[in-house]
């Protein structure tokens, strides 16, 4: 057979690929997820640091570490990640609880989220879903 009697129908679909949770995820442009699951997909990765932030948060502010250094010397880390990652102890409740149901914008990533973000609640949900 040749290949013009071959042929088919081609689409292109413009689509990027994210690892989400150990798992990859085809992400349209809009952001939003190609095939969308009907249970939800919780990014463990993303759960933990948050965690771990508010753990650091808590550490600080009650004084079992004096500065971002002591408790980055304690767990032989850099101070700039304890910093960036203890921020995240002051993301909005509503990001957070969309993060542990699995329900964040598929676009979403560790690295979004160790960036720079508003500090207002608000600002944050805009800021966030702009990153598509």
């Amino acid at each position: 057979m040749s290949e013009q009697q071959n042929s088919g129908i081609t689409t292109d679909i413009s689509m990027k690929f994210r690892i989400r949770g150990g798992k990859t995820v085809m992400v349209l442009p809009d952001g939003s997820r190609a095939i969308e699951r009907k249970e939800a997909i919780v990014d463990t990765t993303m759960v933990k640091i948050i965690a771990r932030g508010h753990r650091w948060h808590r550490l600080l502010s009650c004084g079992s570490f004096n500065t971002i250094e002591d408790l980055a010397a304690a767990e032989k880390i850099s101070p700039s990640y304890v910093s960036r990652v203890t921020r995240l102890a002051f993301l909005a409740p509503a990001i957070i609880e969309a993060i542990l149901e699995g329900k964040q914008p598929a676009h979403l990533t560790m690295k979004d989220l160790l960036a720079p973000f508003p500090a207002d609640w608000i600002m944050q949900d805009s800021h966030f879903q702009m990153l598509a």
